[in-house]
C-alpha cells in the first residue's frame, strides 16, 4: 500500500536495544524499530513474542529497562510522568484489542473525554467528538453505552476516541483481536482510511497476516527482538 510518510525524512519515532523484565520473564531483548511519520507499520509476532511490551514502550505506558526510546528529538524513556501523560493526551493515541472505553459514559462522551482533557469546550467536544464518530460510521450510536454495543461498534468509537485529537501517532494493540472476521475488516478499513486522510502514523499490533496486510510495512517479533520476516528458528 502506499502511504504518506516520506522516505528521506527522518522516522518519526525509533527505539534502540530495547530491554523489559517482567519478574524473571525478558519480554525484549534489544528490540530495535522505527516508524516513519504517515507510515502504518504493522509488528506482528507470536504470543508472547513481546509486541504488547514493545507497544507500551513506545508510547510510553511503561519504561524500557534498557535501550532508547527517541520520538522526534525527545528521548521519551528519559521524561517524566506528567510530560509522557500529556504527550499521550496530544500527539499519542492508543487503541486496546477490547477498547477499553469507559462504561458509564455514552460514545459520544468517551469520544469528547479527550478534548475536554485537552482544553476544548463541552460544546465544541461534543460537535468534534460527533464527527468523529460519523467519520468511523457510528453516528446514531451517540447516547449508547459500551454495554449497549457490538464489539465492532466498541472499537470504532475506541478508534474515534484515539484520532479525535489529532495524534501523530495512533498506538493500535490486537484492534481486530475481539472482533469477527467482519467486523474487523471494517474497524481496519476505518483506521487505515481516516490515518491515511489525517496524515497519522499507526504502529500495529496483530497476530493475524489479513490485518497486517493493511500496513505499509511489517516487522516481526521472536523471542523480544525484531527478525526478518519468516525468520523464527
Amino acid at each position: 500500500m502506499s502511504n504518506n510518510s516520506d522516505k528521506s525524512a527522518p522516522p518519526l519515532l525509533t527505539a534502540h536495544g530495547l530491554t523489559k523484565t517482567h519478574g524473571r520473564t525478558p519480554a525484549l531483548r534489544g528490540a530495535s524499530v522505527e516508524l516513519g511519520a504517515g507510515e502504518i507499520l504493522a509488528v506482528t509476532g507470536a504470543s508472547g513474542s513481546g509486541k504488547s511490551t514493545l507497544l507500551h514502550c513506545l508510547a510510553g505506558i511503561v519504561r524500557p529497562d534498557e535501550g532508547a526510546v527517541t520520538y522526534g528529538h525527545t528521548r521519551l524513556d528519559q521524561l517524566p510522568e506528567k510530560r509522557l501523560s500529556e504527550l499521550r493526551r496530544t500527539d499519542f493515541g492508543v487503541v486496546f484489542q477490547f477498547g477499553q472505553l469507559i462504561p458509564e459514559l455514552t460514545a459520544l462522551d468517551n469520544v469528547a473525554l479527550p478534548l475536554l482533557l485537552a482544553g476544548a469546550s463541552r460544546r465544541d467536544a461534543h460537535t468534534r467528538a460527533g464527527e468523529w464518530l460519523e467519520r468511523f460510521g457510528v453516528l446514531g450510536q451517540e447516547e449508547l453505552r459500551p454495554g449497549e454495543m457490538s464489539g465492532g461498534q466498541a472499537q470504532r468509537v475506541s478508534l474515534a476516541r484515539a484520532l479525535a485529537t489529532g495524534p501523530k501517532i495512533v498506538f493500535a494493540d490486537e484492534p481486530t483481536g475481539a472482533l469477527d472476521s467482519l467486523a474487523g475488516e471494517q474497524v481496519m478499513s476505518a483506521l487505515v482510511h481516516t490515518a491515511r486522510e489525517s496524515g497519522t502514523a499507526v504502529l500495529l499490533i496483530t497476530h493475524d497476516a489479513q490485518v497486517a496486510a493493511y500496513a505499509d510495512r511489517e516487522v516481526q517479533l521472536h523471542d523480544g527482538a525484531v527478525v526478518p520476516l519468516g525468520v523464527t528458528a
